[in-house]
Formats: structure tokens, C-alpha cells, sequence
């Protein structure tokens, strides 16, 4: 049947490609028979090249004897913005950071800090966020070598200026090399003008002019970075440093350990479902504003 399809409506002959399938319950219960068919189909009926390193992926699924054929049109992960080639030891993904933004109610109409911004993300997307830019226009995706892309089309959606804002968005570690990082990522994302960086402790931390907004923050949680019993009294000079000089804003916090949270002394909301990250659990804890 891989013969009868129109693949030269989809892919182009002159971009590589690889097959993958995965087979179960099925008549066809051997995958690398069934991969070795398509790909013969391919080569026979559309000249295309086959390559097991290829960027483009043909993924046919066997399911109780229905076979779906489908293409990642991404490529690269989509969390892989293009611009944050400066990571941390725990980095979080733009993807994910954006939507805890989101969670919190941030919309681009007011300030964030981060305290411990590590590469910056939480920063960088919530001024992206507020200036419209598009979370893809520094990367390339996989279907840009479809045989249907439209080059044009995809370049005027591309040019969308950014919208002006007199909002900034501020960072601050206790790390030179992070904030060197921040700064870097910045610039690479074309925020640079909208964001602040600052070398310090988060104890040192003073809200910027202007009226409150949004505290967000993703500290050292003990998994993959340093000694859990170490951290609780990081986490209680955060809390003691937000409840005193920051009020009126509002808290979100990333962590794996409940306890850690508690410590902040921070006035939580009921805990939301536990969120995969990283090969862990985390959770996302928000307060009202704070009083």
C-alpha cells in the first residue's frame, strides 16, 4: 500500500528521511520488515533518500492492523526557543516556563522578577510574552523540507515586529556565571533593552519601581542540585525577604519538595497537580498577593 500513497505531494525528493515503526497486535507484527517495505516504496516510487541519521522522521504506527503514517514537523524539541544556548546545571525549558507564566495569570501587562534566574528563562519569556514576539522565529522546524512549505507565507508570519513596552523584567543569582548567561540569552532573544540582570543573593533582593507584579522563581530543589537539608534556610530568607519588602505581589515557586515550599513561611494556595520535569515530580505553588 506505501506504494499507492502520493508522497510527492508531502515530502521532497531531494531531503532525507527516516523511518520508524512501532507495531502491536497486528498481522504485521515485525517492525523492521514493515520498515524495510516503506522504505523500498519510498526509494521506488518518489527517489528519496533514506538515511538513519536523516532530521525528517516518517513515523508509521501499527495498531490492531491499523497502520497510521504521520511526519514530526518540528524537528528539534520545542522547547529549543534558538536563542538560550547558555543553560544551567537545572535548566528549565522555555516551554514549560511559559506556561507556568500563563498559570499564574501573567499576560505581558506587568513586571516580573526572578531572584534566582539561573539562564534567565522565566525573565526572557515573560518579556517575549510582552513584547508579541513568536516563540519559534530564532530556530528552524522540520517542516520547512515538506514539499507543501510555503517559503513566503512563512516569512511574512516570521516578520511580525515586536510591540513596544515600558515594562521591565528583572533577574538576579548569586552566580557571576549565570548572570553572564541571562545577559547573553538576552540579546540572542532580542529582549535584551526590556530585562535587567543583577550579581546577588536573594536575600539581597528590592523590588523595582513601579506598581507590583509577579515574583517567579525556580530555586535549587536538592534532586539534581546540592543538599536538600541545606536548602530549607535558602528558602526561608526567599520567604522572609519576599513577606517583607515585596507587598502587594504575587509568588509563584517551582519545587519538588513540599517541605521546602512550606519553609518559605510564604501564604501558598491549595497545591496544584505535580507537574513532570526533568525526571521528576515538581509542583508550582502560587500566593495571593502578598500583605
Amino acid at each position: 500500500r506505501a506504494r499507492k500513497f502520493p508522497w510527492g505531494d508531502v515530502l521532497r525528493a531531494d531531503v532525507p528521511l527516516r523511518v520508524q515503526v512501532t507495531t502491536k497486535a497486528s498481522k504485521i507484527y515485525h517492525a523492521g520488515a514493515a520498515t524495510q517495505r516503506i522504505e523500498t516504496a519510498l526509494r521506488e516510487s518518489l527517489g528519496a533518500a533514506i538515511s538513519p541519521e536523516a532530521a525528517l522522521v516518517l513515523k508509521v504506527r501499527i495498531d490492531d492492523n491499523v497502520v497510521t503514517m504521520s511526519l514530526d514537523t518540528s524537528g528539534e524539541s520545542l522547547h529549543k526557543r534558538g536563542h538560550k544556548e547558555a543553560v544551567g546545571k537545572a535548566p528549565m525549558r522555555e516551554t514549560l516556563a511559559s506556561l507556568l507564566l500563563r498559570q499564574a495569570g501573567y499576560t505581558g501587562t506587568e513586571t516580573v522578577v526572578d531572584p534566582m534566574c539561573g539562564s534567565g528563562t522565566f525573565v526572557i519569556e515573560a518579556a517575549e510574552i510582552a513584547m508579541g514576539l513568536n516563540p519559534g522565529r530564532s530556530r528552524s522546524f522540520a517542516f520547512e523540507s515538506l514539499a507543501s512549505f510555503d517559503p513566503q507565507l512563512w516569512d511574512e508570519m516570521r516578520a511580525k515586529p515586536p510591540q513596544a513596552t515600558d515594562l521591565r523584567f528583572y533577574g538576579s543569582d548569586r552566580d557571576a556565571g549565570a548572570i553572564r548567561m541571562s545577559t547573553a540569552n538576552a540579546g540572542r532573544a532580542g529582549v535584551a533593552n526590556a530585562v535587567h540582570f543583577e550579581n546577588h543573593a536573594a536575600g539581597e533582593l528590592t523590588p523595582p519601581e513601579g506598581p507590583p507584579g509577579l515574583v517567579m522563581v525556580n530555586p535549587p530543589y536538592g534532586g539534581r542540585i546540592g543538599n536538600k537539608k541545606l536548602l530549607y534556610p535558602l528558602y526561608g530568607t526567599l520567604g522572609q525577604t519576599l513577606l517583607t519588602r515585596f507587598k502587594g505581589w504575587r509568588v509563584g515557586l517551582v519545587t519538588s519538595e513540599p517541605p521546602l515550599a512550606k519553609a518559605t513561611g510564604l501564604p501558598w494556595k491549595p497545591q496544584g497537580p505535580a507537574i513532570a520535569h526533568g525526571g521528576m515530580k515538581v509542583w508550582f505553588y502560587q500566593t495571593p498577593p502578598l500583605r
